[in-house]
Parts: structure tokens; sequence; C-alpha cells
């Protein structure tokens, strides 16, 4: 418990720092704390420090760890931020909040089709592919805008923003340029008039360039729970 708050307490420093480096608001920039592979009681630990929203990669695991904590569910926000394949689309609609990684049209239509009237509208961000790695989830930059605009009009779902996760580069300079490709889509989309307010970019390793490229949320797991 000590040491995830202590992280936290040291993550969110970094956030304020960045943010004041690049005449941010620190209010302005969220931490998700990615929590795959940690049990249920560093989440628990985690939301006494005071962590609202957690992210998981694997769908199975994320329900399980949701399940748990049934107790903690109205105070806690759950993202989904791993691949997502059309046979697991039931399960993220029932047990999300969120999901960062819709990189093409049918898992959004799945997602729209399953997500129940009973709960809120799922909050969803598109994973866009900006520096082409071929092994690379996310929609190509080209096939953004239309992919938005089709993931804005389905029912069910709210379209917030857009998701990156860039090859590791060298230098804060190296890494803010691979950001920023997602920046500038990010706003070419808002142009046309798609209410985006979500940019969800950079990790333990590059958050201060991620926060100076634009980010709006930070997807932190090392450094709050330690290595898996």
């Amino acid at each position: 418990m000590t040491m995830i708050r202590d992280n936290l307490q040291q993550v969110t420093a970094r956030i304020v720092t960045a943010c004041t480096a690049a005449g941010r608001e620190p209010a302005s920039v969220r931490l998700l704390a990615v929590s795959k592979i940690f049990p249920p009681a560093a989440v628990r630990d985690a939301h006494a420090a005071g962590q609202r929203a957690f992210g998981e990669n694997y769908i199975q695991e994320g329900v399980s760890k949701i399940e748990a904590l049934a107790d903690l569910r109205a105070d806690l926000e759950w993202h989904c931020i791993g691949p997502l394949q059309s046979n697991k689309t039931r399960l993220v609609a029932e047990h999300f909040d969120w999901v960062h990684s819709i990189d093409r049209l049918k898992i959004a239509q799945r997602l729209s089709e399953q997500r129940s009237a009973d709960l809120p509208p799922l909050q969803v961000c598109l994973q866009v592919n900006v520096d082409g790695g071929a092994n690379k989830s996310g929609a190509s930059p080209d096939e953004a805008l239309a992919l938005a605009q089709a993931v804005a009009a389905l029912p069910r779902l709210r379209l917030r923003g857009l998701m990156a996760i860039p090859e590791p580069a060298d230098g804060f300079d190296a890494q803010r340029a691979l950001f920023m490709r997602a920046a500038a889509i990010f706003d070419r989309i808002k142009a046309t008039g798609i209410a985006l307010d979500t940019l969800s970019l950079g990790m333990s390793a590059d958050m201060e360039a991620a926060i100076a490229a634009g980010s709006t949320m930070v997807r932190v797991g090392t450094a709050i729970f330690g290595k898996r």
C-alpha cells in the first residue's frame, strides 16, 4: 500500500512538472493506472490512495478483476486498452467504461450492438498507428477520419478521441515528434466538427514527451505498480 501510494505521488509530480514545462494546466492530463497482471489487491490499494481510473490489456483478466472489486464498482472507471478481437467485444461492452483500442469499424459496430441500453454509453477512442509499424495495431493516419466519422454515428458509443502507442524512441525530441503525429490527426478530425476531447498518449518511460505533444491521458503501469 505504501509503495503504491508513494509511486502515485511521484507520477503525479511528474505530470505536474511536465505540464508546467509545456505551459499547460496539470488538471488537463488524467492519469490512467495500468493494472494488467497485478492482482485486485493492488487496485484496491491504488484506490485507497486516491486513484480511480484503471486500464486493463487482457479482457478476461480485466473482467475477473472488475468482478472481484464489485464493492468498489461505482467508484472505479475501467478502461480496455489492449487489442480487441471480435469474440471479446461482448465482454467489453458489458463490463468496461472505456475502450481505447478501436482500430476498425467492425469492432465498433459490435460494441455498439452489444452495449446495454441500461448502461451509460461506452466511451471510446480510436487507436492510430502513427509510425507505420507493420506489427502494430491501429488504423492508418489516412483511414482515421473516415473511421471517426463512422464510429461517431453509432448508438451506445461516445467517441472521445485517439490513442497511440508508437515504437520506443530515444530521447525527448524523438518521442515528442512521434506523439505530434497523433496530435495532428486528432486536430484534423476535430476540425471537421467531431467533438473530441481525449488524446491517450504516453506511458511510464515517455509521458513527459506525450504531455508536451498534447496528451490528455497518460497510461502508467510500471511507475505505479512496479515491474511485472
